[in-house]
């Protein structure tokens, strides 16, 4: 009798947790796109939209979708989905094939490039002796878009401090500081950017209204990384650079960048399937002369660009998740 009342007891106690998650929940609504104006309660897996929990997850609703559900996820970078560009680097593209893309140290590539958003990349690295090609990681990102500009960078340490915070920020060529601590945000007079931390130091969520979100962490190349990988990184450079992850909304068909093009509708990947790190080229077509310029041989950008969010040839994007066969009606389709 007594194990039975215990059970009960457990069960009456799970149902007021449960219920009590589902009152206290937050509620999103959004200011566009199908889901206008509807209020739709958060799911009790993740009842808040902000936590100061750095593995935690927030509740999320995605405003372009026909779908008015919310999803529960992280604020932090997955290295292992969609739109992600880690590692020496590794790129997973809108199409789900994961391919790496070397580049050249202290070069620049574009990484997305639209008729109003270009992304570059500046690659930093090394090239050990007997080597025919550089070692590279991202180390700073430049985003164009309107006529703004916005640059992210990974300071050059020589030892790593997970105290200190080793991120450098500018907006339209002036060096800004997001305060650190979690929550800490910052936004543009014009209201069209927002850097937002996602933990105390070293993590931040950039956000443009109706056009991308950028996940992105500062990490070294660690001493295992460096082991198992052969990198011969010196002892005066932790080659502390980023992982990122971009969530996209209204690409166009024709969007162009070493991870761009991946979200075109009729994109043929030409990483080769079961090569253990298929590395695909193009260094030429993509380089750009800055970090903050839009000249390469396939850029897209011109700062008078801007697409008509209602154009049905514009596209939305999210953070796929790829376990499922993720197919998103517009001819992209998750592959393992």
């Amino acid at each position: 009798m007594v194990g039975f009342n215990s059970k009960m007891f457990l069960i009456i106690l799970l149902v007021f947790v449960y219920s009590a998650a589902e009152i206290f929940a937050a509620t999103v609504t959004c200011r566009k796109g199908p889901c206008f104006l509807k209020k739709i309660s958060c799911p009790a897996e993740c009842p808040q939209t902000t936590s100061y929990e750095p593995k935690a997850k927030v509740c999320y609703l995605n405003c372009n979708s026909p779908v008015c559900k919310p999803e529960c996820r992280h604020r932090k970078p997955n290295c292992n989905s969609p739109g992600a560009a880690c590692y020496d680097p590794r790129f997973i593209g809108g199409d789900g094939i994961v391919f790496y893309f070397h580049g050249k140290s202290n070069e620049h590539f574009s990484l997305v490039s639209d008729s109003s958003l270009q992304i570059n990349a500046r690659f930093i690295g090394l090239r050990p002796a007997g080597r025919t090609r550089d070692f590279t990681w991202i180390q700073a990102l430049g985003i164009l878009f309107d006529t703004c500009t916005f640059s992210l960078e990974a300071k050059k340490v020589e030892k790593w401090d997970n105290e200190v915070d080793h991120l450098r920020f500018t907006h339209n060529g002036k060096e800004l500081v997001v305060p650190e601590g979690q929550l800490s945000s910052w936004q543009s007079p014009e209201n069209n950017i927002r850097v937002e931390r996602t933990s105390s130091k070293n993590s931040v969520l950039v956000t443009l209204p109706d056009i991308a979100e950028i996940s992105i962490n500062v990490v070294p190349v660690t001493k295992e990384d460096d082991r198992i990988h052969s990198y011969q990184i010196p002892s005066d450079d932790c080659f502390a650079h980023l992982e990122v992850q971009f969530k996209f909304y209204g690409l166009s068909p024709k969007v162009e960048g070493v991870l761009g093009r991946t979200y075109q509708p009729d994109f043929e990947n030409p990483a080769k399937p079961g090569v253990a790190m298929p590395v695909v080229g193009g260094e030429d077509k993509y380089r750009t002369s800055s970090l903050l310029s839009a000249d390469c041989g396939s850029c897209m950008f011109s700062s008078a660009g801007s697409l008509d969010q209602e154009d049905p040839l514009v596209m939305d994007f999210s953070m796929l998740d790829c376990a499922g066969g993720y197919s998103s009606g517009h001819g992209i389709v998750c592959k393992k």
